[in-house]
């Protein structure tokens, strides 16, 4: 275990996930999450306007955070391709279907990749049918409003071909708009493409995605190599878990000795949803990139997962879980509970509790309550190094300095 490093200045690497908002969505919630985190704790800090280089598809700002006897200038490198995302989203509403059902039905039960996550973890199994089966409740609907209108144009003496056009037409308008009236709360379209493309990206079939990710590697051994940072960490969230993994190995592939030089480099995984690539039997290619990073000396991986998140892993070992026994030879990754309970106020936690994707980006907003090691924003901004955040929670906690402020007592807030 390393020692615990004083943090004065952090890089912060975001990969980016499957979420087509970008740029704009993601920035504005980074300051507006942040000020409620400088709130919580007590603390001064400033976000700087976010450098866009959409050339080389990045985005980057300052955060300067002062505390009690401590400052931390963190900079934040965010790497984005909502470009390739919106792309996929521009697909026909009938190639969406009729792939969601050939990756469900088809490859997802021909390869054993949903049996083997609803074994792991029966939660995220049961997410994932949630897509394939919603789809299907909207067809059959569709087609009932479809065959009705069909018999009652019948019934009034329709020929049989208007009356089946009649059918026809009114199944497919109303299958369309039960679909796109219910997509703000459903969001079955964006999943349908999330699947889809994880799929496609398992089997290697996604050169547009492995062209950014090698891309994103160069830009990470560049950033590492200039940086006067005491810490780097590399952060994927959801599908960026994945897209993380694969852009650190191919940066160790680019430099074997990164992480041996320069600032401590950090993988954090949060939300992780790993095996909907790596249970996939095309994809030991993914698997391999889990193997090195287990016994990669220079590089330290945390994993924080929670129950409550329905779209991600919990008590799910990412290396062993994949079937990758390495014995003692094993060092990463270092998987912490976050229980979303501890940090969220109990009126609040009362309302999300049943809002999966709201539930599944808590890995990302401020904490609400202390006492509770894991907040992002201390992770990110924090005067302590993420290992001892992960293994030393008290530690953590006691950084912030709420033991010597009466209104920001841990006991109190619980």
């Amino acid at each position: 275990m390393n020692a615990p490093v004083q943090v004065r200045k952090r890089l912060v690497i975001y990969v980016q996930g499957y979420d087509p908002r970008g740029l704009a969505e993601y920035y504005r919630m980074f300051r507006r999450e942040y000020r409620r985190a400088c709130e919580l704790y007590g603390l001064a800090g400033k976000v700087d306007r976010a450098e866009n280089d959409p050339e080389r598809f990045t985005t980057a700002w300052d955060v300067t955070t002062n505390g009690d006897g401590w400052q931390v200038e963190t900079h934040y490198l965010f790497l984005r391709w909502e470009d390739i995302v919106r792309q996929d989203f521009a697909r026909p509403v009938w190639w969406k279907i009729v792939h969601l059902y050939r990756t469900w039905a088809g490859i997802a039960l021909f390869n054993g990749v949903l049996f083997r996550i609803l074994k792991a973890y029966w939660r995220f199994g049961v997410f994932l049918l949630y897509v394939p089966v919603l789809m299907t409740v909207w067809l059959l609907l569709g087609a009932f409003v479809g065959i009705l209108c069909m018999k009652l144009a019948a019934s009034l003496g329709a020929p049989l071909l208007v009356s089946s056009i009649v059918g026809a037409v009114t199944g497919i308008g109303a299958f369309s708009f039960m679909l796109r009236f219910t997509e703000p709360q459903t969001y079955l379209l964006y999943l349908c493409d999330d699947g889809i493309s994880a799929c496609q990206f398992a089997h290697r079939q996604r050169p547009d995605w492995e062209a950014r990710m090698e891309t994103f590697s160069g830009y990470v051994v560049e950033a590492v190599r200039t940086s006067n940072a005491d810490e780097t960490i590399i952060v994927g969230h959801s599908s960026g878990s994945f897209l993380a993994v694969d852009v650190l190995d191919r940066a160790l592939a680019l430099d074997p000795a990164l992480g041996r030089h320069g600032p401590h480099v950090r993988l954090l995984t949060i939300g992780a949803n790993l095996p909907i690539i790596g249970f996939h039997a095309q994809a030991q290619w993914f698997r391999d990139r889990l193997r090195r990073l287990a016994v990669a000396p220079d590089i330290d991986w945390v994993d924080f997962q929670s129950r409550k998140d329905v779209m991600s892993m919990f008590q799910f070992d990412p290396i062993r879980g994949h079937g990758i026994e390495l014995g003692e030879a094993q060092r990463n990754p270092l998987v912490v509970t976050v229980r979303f309970r501890d940090i969220i106020k109990p009126e609040t936690y009362a309302r999300f509790r049943w809002r999966f994707f709201r539930t599944h980006f808590q890995y990302l907003l401020a904490n609400e309550r202390l006492g509770v090691a894991y907040d992002y924003y201390l992770i990110c901004c924090g005067p302590l190094d993420l290992m001892t955040a992960a293994t030393k929670p008290e530690q953590a906690i006691a950084s912030m300095g709420a033991n010597k402020r009466p209104d920001l007592d841990p006991a109190a807030a619980r």
